[in-house]
């Protein structure tokens, strides 16, 4: 037991200490804001305030912590362990040359996301706006390498506190946006998509449309064997994440209705957990998203617990908000759309803090790193050097033993269109997840 002292307990040093010792570190805590009791123990303990005691690993604090509200701030970067760090602390005596607690805190809550910012055309926060794509560490689990220090520190000053050793984990989650290209549209959809091809004198298309609707040869959509096969090649358990809505201009995938869409979904159920993919248009409409739920619910004859928002939309709180009412439990949307990396900083799962509350929710976020359509479509990178991006990012969650979470959609395995050779890609990504590559 770490006992850990500070002036004053409240939710964000409860949240906080929580997060980075039991979660992280392994390590049971107590809290306590008394002095004497502080001083008397013996064993393993830190000190978490503006005044150092003896010879205690002591951390000189920030005010973030204490505070109550959301208030702009002036943040100052230093250099720490090869990256930056925040919230600079001037004491001698402090363990680090800055507050790991306070910037914790500050990353995971998405502090700067409560604050006003400029939003990309889907409504989103920029990812030029965030303050660890300005300062070049976004590709750094920062929260995860300063829990690392702190307990490495805490290791030397007492041996009898050693963390419980975590192991590196890979989460293939997969966004099912179009169940099939050319299957099970309906008649409307399809005459739409002739009439679309041969405005462009895409004939190719035409003729591949053709061939599939009278069963000549398969959807290239259609990748869930081999998705089921290359899972359980690496052992796998997979994350599907299914839009189920009404046709909208950014919803359009099969119509909900449909029987060989049900019948899907409950295959894909049969071997891999499966959560709602909120439509976009459901992201400011409460009732859609409450509806779309229950009817994938009824599909599967179970209650949804696991979400991920369709287009990555988040808008902090309202989004989290109404998944708590609708008792989701776990949502993988905390990513960016157009850059890899760490959008909290961390490369675990955490609890949502909601700042407009100031208190931790039940609501477990579960960060990706990396997305096909970032490489892909707005970083325009080769397979080939998205391979090598990929490995970078897998490599920096390793070295932390973290969990590296992977967003992938059915169609990005499909070999055709701007997809060629991306199957490569995500092949070389499980293999060297699994130290195989």
């Amino acid at each position: 037991m770490l006992l850990v002292y500070t002036t004053r307990i409240n939710n964000r040093i409860n949240y906080t200490f929580n997060l980075i010792f039991k979660d992280l570190l392994g390590v049971d805590i107590k809290l306590t804001d008394n002095s004497e009791e502080f001083i008397k123990e013996k064993g393993p303990k830190i000190n978490y305030s503006k005044q150092n005691f003896s010879d205690e690993v002591f951390f000189f604090c920030s005010d973030l912590l204490f505070e109550s509200g959301i208030r702009g701030k002036e943040l100052t970067y230093i250099e720490f362990k090869g990256s930056k760090a925040f919230f600079p602390v001037y004491n001698k005596s402090s363990a680090f040359p800055f507050d790991p607690f306070a910037a914790s805190f500050y990353l995971v809550t998405r502090y700067e996301e409560y604050l006003p910012y400029i939003k990309d055309r889907y409504g989103r926060f920029h990812v030029k706006e965030n303050m660890a794509y300005k300062n070049g560490f976004l590709n750094k689990p920062v929260v995860n390498i300063w829990a690392r220090e702190i307990g490495l520190l805490l290791l030397q000053k007492h041996k009898e506190s050693t963390p419980i050793p975590r192991k590196f984990k890979h989460i293939p989650t997969i966004d099912v946006d179009t169940a099939y290209c050319y299957k099970r549209k309906g008649l409307f959809r399809n005459a739409g998509g002739y009439l679309k091809s041969l405005t462009e004198l895409n004939f190719n298309a035409i003729s591949e449309r053709t061939k599939v609707l009278l069963r000549i040869c398969d959807d290239p959509y259609d990748t869930y064997s081999y998705q089921f096969n290359i899972h359980k090649k690496y052992n796998l358990e997979a994350v599907y994440f299914i839009l189920f809505a009404a046709y909208d201009e950014f919803d359009k995938n099969i119509p909900v209705q449909n029987s060989k869409f049900h019948e899907l979904i409950k295959s894909l159920a049969d071997y891999a957990k499966v959560g709602i993919h909120p439509s976009y248009a459901s992201n400011t409409d409460f009732n859609k998203l409450r509806d779309e739920t229950e009817l994938l619910a009824g599909v599967l004859n179970r209650e949804i617990t696991i979400s991920r928002q369709h287009y990555l939309k988040i808008d902090l709180p309202a989004t989290y908000r109404n998944l708590l009412n609708l008792n989701v439990s776990n949502d993988y949307t905390m990513g960016f759309a157009v850059e890899p990396g760490f959008r909290a900083g961390i490369c675990n799962s955490f609890n949502f803090y909601d700042l407009d509350m100031d208190m931790e929710t039940g609501l477990r976020i579960h960060p990706f790193a990396v997305m096909d359509g970032t490489l892909c479509d707005y970083k325009q990178l080769s397979p080939y050097q998205a391979i090598n991006d990929i490995r970078s990012i897998i490599n920096e969650v390793k070295d932390v033993d973290g969990e590296f979470i992977s967003l992938w959609h059915n169609d990005s395995l499909s070999e055709t269109g701007r997809w060629k050779g991306w199957r490569r890609v995500y092949e070389e990504m499980l293999a060297y997840a699994a130290g195989k590559g």
